[in-house]
């Protein structure tokens, strides 16, 4: 196997930038453009031939516009990359268009200290999908809401002969209802949009880091169901759905957890929603935690009796926008996300989620949190 220094020795370097997909732009300590890509040229379009004539002020110039106010511009930017051995990120728009991006300090054989500028291409894919169906449904509900509306407006001043007070309730609380169900989907919808945020936008591990703290699973799990019981989990469509007493905890004392509350509340929610969603008897809903102290972590179960998940599609439980065909499935409301959702949350707070799932028999959802060690 070929060494680095090997390796290095035979490697075109102009080649080996050309073939990233990002945009590379490297500068010699005086400022000048020594080196950029195929990627950079893209990008930048005619803005390249004036960073190549005036070097680092010229990209600069064309950068510094486009950062969020109150954030550090450029140069503090290559300052901060220059005292640090990591890259320094940042993001700026170009043409409206958002581009998140790196600087980082490089030292070349030669001892001179140089700086790059990497501009990446954000993937905007599987946001669009959101925002589309966002779109869809908030058009949809706002629609559907005006023209409720409009009807409960018509229906209040022009009553129908010999209709009851009942049956006019009747009416007002039917039209009621749907109006509250278009609204409970498109909060659930703008719910799911700001974690997604939060996750494509790198904010999601500082949010976790800030919220981490040791969690006493008992104690915690009362207060959280507690609040958690007083929530509508279904939508208001199908009716409202007692589970409290579905609801079967088995939580030994003294386990402790080191996890973001918010979170890991958040993991737990979408889980039994879905087991109240699937599960259409009376069976119950089995919420349960071992200690698996020799991996120093603690497993959460959450089991259900109810409708599981065909072999075929279990490979894709945990993609977006993918939900099980089964009659059971589609005919409720969702939108696909919780589980891709989840399944991020969980892995940013260093655990993991799996299951186990079998058509007509039920399924079994696994939350792996890391244990809380207490630090002598």
């Amino acid at each position: 196997m070929a060494t680095t220094r090997e390796l290095t020795s035979h490697l075109d370097v102009q080649a080996l930038i050309d073939g990233m997909g990002q945009g590379i732009l490297i500068f010699d300590p005086e400022g000048a453009l020594i080196a950029d890509n195929v990627g950079a040229r893209r990008m930048l379009g005619p803005d390249m031939a004036h960073i190549r004539q005036a070097g680092w002020p010229a990209c600069a110039d064309l950068l510094n516009p486009g950062i969020p106010g109150g954030a550090p511009d450029l140069d503090a930017l290559r300052e901060r990359a220059a005292q640090s051995a990591q890259p320094v990120r940042f993001s700026t728009a170009l043409n409206h268009v958002f581009i998140p991006g790196w600087i980082s300090a490089l030292h070349a054989q030669t001892g001179q200290a140089l700086t790059q500028v990497t501009l990446e291409n954000a993937d905007w894919t599987a946001l669009a999908q959101l925002m589309d169906r966002f779109r869809s449904e908030a058009r949809q509900a706002i629609i559907a809401t005006r023209g409720h509306a409009e009807l409960l407006s018509q229906l209040s001043l022009n009553r129908p002969k010999g209709m009851t007070v009942d049956q006019f309730a009747g009416r007002v609380l039917g039209f009621s209802e749907i109006m509250t169900s278009h609204m409970y989907r498109l909060e659930i919808l703008i719910e799911l949009l700001q974690r997604w945020e939060i996750i494509l936008t790198g904010q999601l591990e500082e949010e976790i880091k800030q919220r981490n703290r040791c969690i006493e699973l008992t104690e915690w799990l009362e207060d959280y169901l507690e609040a958690l019981l007083d929530q509508s989990l279904a939508d208001p469509e199908i009716g409202l759905i007692d589970y409290r007493e579905r609801l079967v905890i088995n939580i030994p004392d003294d386990i402790y957890l080191s996890a973001s509350p918010h979170h890991l509340g958040t993991i737990l929610r979408d889980l039994l929603r879905n087991a109240v969603l699937y599960t259409f008897d009376n069976s119950p809903i089995i919420l349960q935690a071992v200690s698996l102290a020799e991996s120093g972590f603690v497993r959460i179960d959450v089991i259900d009796q109810g409708c599981g998940i065909r072999e075929k599609e279990l490979a894709k439980i945990f993609q977006p926008f993918q939900r099980a065909m089964q009659p059971q499935v589609i005919s409720q409301f969702g939108y696909g996300l919780s589980l891709f959702l989840s399944k991020a949350e969980i892995e940013a707070m260093g655990g993991s989620i799996e299951f186990k799932s079998e058509e007509g028999v039920g399924s079994i959802f696994s939350l792996k949190v890391p244990a809380w060690v207490n630090e002598k």
